[in-house]
């Protein structure tokens, strides 16, 4: 029989066996539940800073956060690179029906738009289904306000409305376009987003309306009816500001050179609490190489978590670190992006755009190679697939990107809305996701696999 005072002992000892045992990747999924560090950092993110839009003092705050939460875990080489980035003023907004039914119509600008003259305009709508539409109508939308009626097809097909349709209208003389929120869902609640002008016409305020006040003015249309409205928005363009991605590594043991990185980006759109887009995917990688690093786990090559800037309307993050890094993009074995939301990872897509098809087959089967690393998580895809808006500029370039492919099932129903919120997010998603990414990025950093 064991003496009782040697119990203490044997369970230490037996504690220890079992967790030198485990692998690493159930070592990382019992840490992540057990502590929940990502829902705390999106809960003090959402909650203590809110909104991120590029030149704001909230994307400034959110900066100095992030790089104090990587030196807090012990990251090295922790620091800031700078990039310029625009500023985007929202300014007082508002819509309302005159005719025929007048009521406050709910709108967001959209990001880049300019205002209205002073004391706003007011004109006759004319709804469209299509740019096809418009190029039919040309010349009578002249002096009016041209919506873009467009029901939510996926956001790929969709959102060329909400970024060319006030260019579009403007080609032929509108004086104002109004854009269907890209999404399937309202609520009452607009959807904001980046438009685009084309130099040749005249810049026209721009701004998103519900999906609901969108087939209430086509069924008017349809009707007979003259539909009227009155538009004001202050937006404005400011010189661009400072900005900076935020950089931490977990320094590799034997191939410190060789580089995997971890990014989600920092900046959301001025309304909500930018939770789904991007602070889970921001809080995500931070927790996986957390993990890591708390684990005692040494990767043989580096992971670098990279935050981005200005993801939202410039993509100006992504494109100084290609610049900056331009002589080390050949090392850099793969670049991990999470930016669909905070529901559970599905997939890991490898992106590369350099490499023959059937350089890409033998590519996934390496890749595929290493998912036993993804055994505790349950079905999870490896295939090939996109990557990510900030990793782009250096997924051009020859490096691999792997785009992190969440369920995203209600992701834009409140994409860039009012509503999203951190109160949407699910504590274990996050805590699966974060073990999940470092996990495969784990087995990627121990191993030799090239994509290139």
């Amino acid at each position: 029989m064991t003496p009782l005072r040697c119990l203490p002992l044997l369970l230490v000892s037996l504690t220890l066996g079992a967790q030198g045992s485990q692998k690493p990747a159930e070592r990382l999924r019992s840490e992540a539940f057990r502590t929940h560090g990502a829902y705390t950092d999106l809960a003090w993110l959402c909650d203590r800073i809110g909104p991120r839009l590029s030149g704001s003092p909230q994307l400034d705050q959110a900066i100095a956060w992030a790089q104090a939460r990587m030196k807090a875990a012990g990251f090295a080489n922790v620091h800031l690179e700078p990039a310029m980035v625009p500023h985007w003023v929202r300014g007082r907004e508002s819509a309302e029906m005159l005719l025929p039914t007048p009521h406050r119509l709910n709108i967001l600008g959209l990001g880049g738009s300019v205002g209205t003259p002073e004391g706003g305009l007011t004109a006759d709508v004319v709804v469209v289904g299509s740019f096809d539409e418009l190029d039919k109508l040309g010349g009578a939308v002249k002096g009016k306000i041209v919506l873009f009626d467009v029901p939510f097809q996926g956001y790929g097909h969709t959102v060329v409305y909400r970024h060319d349709g006030a260019a579009k209208a403007a080609k032929y003389g509108a004086v104002a376009a109004l854009v269907r929120s890209v999404g399937p869902v309202s609520l009452d609640t607009p959807h904001t987003g980046v438009m685009g002008y084309d130099p040749a016409y005249p810049k026209i305020p721009t701004a998103s309306v519900t999906l609901e006040a969108s087939t209430q003015m086509r069924r008017m249309q349809d009707r007979g009816e003259q539909v009227r409205v009155h538009l004001e928005m202050g937006a404005q363009t400011l010189p661009d500001v400072p900005s900076a991605n935020v950089v931490g590594e977990i320094r590799g043991t034997e191939k410190p050179e060789e580089v995997v990185i971890l990014s989600g980006h920092l900046d959301s759109w001025d309304v909500g609490q930018g939770a789904q887009d991007d602070g889970a995917g921001t809080v995500t990688v931070l927790e996986a190489a957390r993990l890591i690093q708390a684990l005692g786990l040494k990767p043989r090559r580096t992971l670098r978590v990279v935050l981005w800037t200005n993801e939202e309307n410039g993509l100006r993050g992504g494109l100084a670190y290609r610049d900056a890094h331009r002589a080390e993009l050949g090392n850099i074995v793969a670049a991990f992006e999470s930016d669909s939301g905070s529901e559970r990872i599905k997939s890991f897509g490898l992106d590369l755009r350099k490499a023959t098809p059937e350089a890409r087959t033998a590519a996934l089967a390496s890749l595929k190679g290493l998912a036993s690393s993804l055994e505790p998580f349950g079905s999870i895809d490896v295939r090939l697939g996109g990557s990510g808006a900030d990793v782009s500029p250096m997924v051009a370039e020859g490096v691999p990107g792997i785009g992190v492919g969440h369920a995203a099932t209600h992701y834009f129903d409140i994409h860039h809305t009012q509503a999203d919120t951190f109160d949407k997010v699910d504590k274990d998603d996050l805590a699966f996701n974060a073990a999940a990414l470092a996990s495969f990025a784990f087995a990627l950093a121990q191993s030799d696999v090239k994509f290139q």
